[in-house]
Order: C-alpha cells, then structure tokens, then sequence
C-alpha cells in the first residue's frame, strides 16, 4: 500500500481516505492507524499534545482554485483540477479561460487571475476553496444581520457588523487555502498539508483569505473530564476489538481490490440512503446478497456458456472470503468501523466549537445550524492523513430536495 507521502504525490489531493474507512481499506496496518489517530486527537482536545498531530478544516467552496507560478515559463496562472492532467490546463489570461469555460465559471476565474496575482507569489502552486467573488448578501436569520457567501452546500456567516465582516465585504474575493505543492514540472510536484500559506503571501485589502489550520477562536474547544472519560471508553472498546480480531479476516478485504469496491459501494449507498450501521449482522447479511445479487444479474445477462461461466466464477471468487471466515468475524470489522465512527463524531462535535464563522443550512423552510463539511488530520510523526466528515448529515443535506445549494438560481 502507497505510503502518505507517495500518494498524495500521486494523486494531487483528489482522495482522501475517511477514518472509518480505514479498517476496509488497510486492514490490521489501517485499524491501528485509524486507533492511533483517534487517539492522538484525543490528546490534542485534552490539552495533553505534544503536537503529534494537526488538523485543517474542510471548507464547503466552490470550485477548488490552483494558482502559482507555472515551472515551465515562469509566467503566473490560475486553473482547475486540470493543473494536473497529462497536458496541465491552466489560464494565464482571460481570452483563454473565456475559451475553455462560460457563465460563472469564467467570471469567478477571471477575478481570481486578477486578484491572486496580487499576492505576490514567486514560485509553487497553490490550491484552496473559492469561497465568494461578487456573490456576498446581507441576510437575517434568527433574528441576527450577517454577512453571508454561499458557495456550495454550507452557507457561511459573519455577524454583520464585526470586523472580519467588513473586511470580508471589501473584499473581490474570497479563499481559504489548504495545500501547498513543490517541483520542478507540474507531473513531479508533491503536495503538503497543514502549513501556514497566508504569512507567505502579500495582503490585498481586496482578497479575503484564510488557511485552513484548525484553530480554536471560541477557547472552549477543549474536552472536558467527563467527555475524555467517555471517549476513552469508546477507544477502550475499539483497542479491546482490535486485539480480538482475527488477521487474516481484517485483512481479507483489504487485499482483495474487487471485493474492497463492493464493500464501499454498499457501504455507500447506506450513507446516501441516511441510514447508519446500526445493526452489523443485518449489513453483513446485507453485503453478503447484494454481492450475490449483482453477479447473479452478470450471469444472467451474459449471452453464452462461457460468459457466463466467466461471472460464475468471479462470485465463486468474491464469496469465498464468506466461506473462509466466521460470520461473527466479518461483523466484527464493521464494528470496529462504528467504534471509529462514534470517536470520530464526538471528537468533530468538539472540533465544531472552535470555529469563528457561522455555518447553516439554507432549506426551504429556513435556516438550519449545521457544522463545517469536515476536517483533515495529518500526522506529523508517523506520516499519513484522513478525513473527518459526519457523512450521514452532508448526504442528508447534499442529496435533500429540500436543501438549497449556494448555485441553485
């Protein structure tokens, strides 16, 4: 398996792993990976780190915004996610973003090659979250004025009249930047996180912009005896699980690619549906017959003997990790992964404090309080990082009719 470092290199910040999801995808090395994580932010929301780890907050912009200084002619840009392809596509100019991109798009990318440049920057490439242009309101809610920008799923609001809301309304944009990347070509750069970029740019009065660095502005995210006792708990359960588990069924889905993706497919759409493991042995039966199933239908819709041979085969393959292994066994992973998911939400609830931006959902019947998308961890000791995201309540809000979306006219 890639290390951190290899794969962020690799990929260029398109995936990340959740932390749950770390017992499917790495197995025995993933689940104490996972443990350790959970562990170390413990420390760090118990007054007790010693800087092990450091958490980014996942900010809900749109669309995500590359900027720099292009290796190849010096000459500065602004791009897409394309930055990265085969052939890098990037702007250097407004006539050539109005070719490749229309509407929005365009204007939002022309304000930021405008007002990124003035930041100064000399080399590197830099991505964050584009967070507003022109497209800041003044709105009411609960009965409070604020200064809003809606840029995706999460509408975010500064009380009207503060200083950061001022500044923000003077503003041409808005950015919160997250990943730093380095090279000497566009295909070599390797990507960090969790580094201050603000302090290495200049101040514009007409950009607004932040890092991403988790930072506690409220001085109460902290836990508390009884919250760290009951945490502990939890960890206690996960480490005592972890010990009874047998290798070679923790390992049985990580290094088989095939069954890996169906496991995630499945678990999946649960989260889409807004329906939670609540119980194991229901989702394992579950599993198994929807693998069944969907090779049933490939062996079905085959034509001949030996197509459908071929698919035959494929289940045999797939199912056997059934067959090899206890079915208290495989309920046992997925009960390692909702100990995870019990830690990693009380720790986001305590995480969600610290924040100095008001964060709503916009529904059809008003506002709703809602926490940031998420947040990254990187560990700085053992290398590695993950996502902590309440999965159940963003599919909840990004799948809802009933939600408005910052791009809904």
């Amino acid at each position: 398996m890639l290390q951190f470092k290899e794969f962020i290199t690799e990929e260029k910040n398109t995936h990340m792993t959740h932390v749950e999801d770390m017992v499917f995808d790495g197995g025995v090395d993933g689940t104490r990976q996972a443990i350790f994580f959970m562990r170390d932010l413990r420390d760090m929301l118990s007054g007790h780190t010693k800087n092990k780890v450091t958490a980014t907050v996942k900010f809900d912009g749109a669309p995500a915004v590359f900027c720099g200084i292009d290796p190849g002619d010096g000459k500065f840009f602004v791009a897409k996610k394309g930055v990265f392809n085969k052939n890098p596509k990037v702007y250097k100019t407004a006539s050539e973003i109005d070719a490749d991109t229309s509407g929005d798009l365009a204007a939002k990318l022309k304000v930021a090659l405008v007002e990124l440049k003035k930041l100064g920057i000399k080399s590197g490439v830099y991505q964050g979250d584009l967070m507003f242009t022109d497209d800041l309101k003044k709105e009411t809610i609960d009965g409070a004025e604020y200064t809003t920008f809606h840029p995706n799923t999460i509408l975010y609001a500064v009380p009207y009249d503060t200083p950061l809301a001022k500044k923000i309304r003077t503003a041409k944009i808005g950015i919160v930047w997250h990943t730093t990347y380095t090279g000497d070509s566009f295909e070599t750069m390797s990507a960090s996180f969790g580094k201050s970029i603000v302090q290495h740019m200049k101040k514009s009065s007409t950009v607004w912009m932040d890092d991403a660095t988790y930072k506690d502005y409220s001085g109460v995210a902290t836990f508390t005896a009884a919250e760290t006792m009951e945490l502990n708990g939890i960890l206690t359960q996960l480490g005592t699980r972890f010990q009874g588990m047998s290798a070679a069924a923790l390992n049985g889905i990580s290094n088989d690619p095939d069954l890996l993706l169906l496991v995630h497919t499945y678990n999946n759409s649960k989260i889409k549906a807004n329906a939670p493991v609540a119980n194991v042995s229901e989702h394992v039966t579950g599993l198994f017959n929807y693998i069944y199933d969907k090779y049933q239908g490939e062996i079905e819709s085959r034509k001949t003997e030996k197509g459908k041979s071929a698919q035959e085969d494929k289940r045999k393959k797939i199912m056997k990790f059934f067959t090899d292994h206890d079915k208290k066994e495989i309920e046992g992973i997925f009960e390692l992964s909702n100990l995870l998911v019990a830690a990693k939400q009380m720790i986001i609830a305590k995480m969600n404090q610290a924040g100095h931006i008001s964060t709503f959902i916009k529904t059809t019947a008003g506002f709703k309080v809602t926490g940031v998308e998420g947040f990254v961890v990187i560990d700085h000791l053992k290398g590695g990082a993950v996502k902590l995201v309440d999965r159940m309540e963003f599919s909840k809000a990004n799948f809802s009719a009933d939600v408005i979306k910052g791009w809904t006219k």
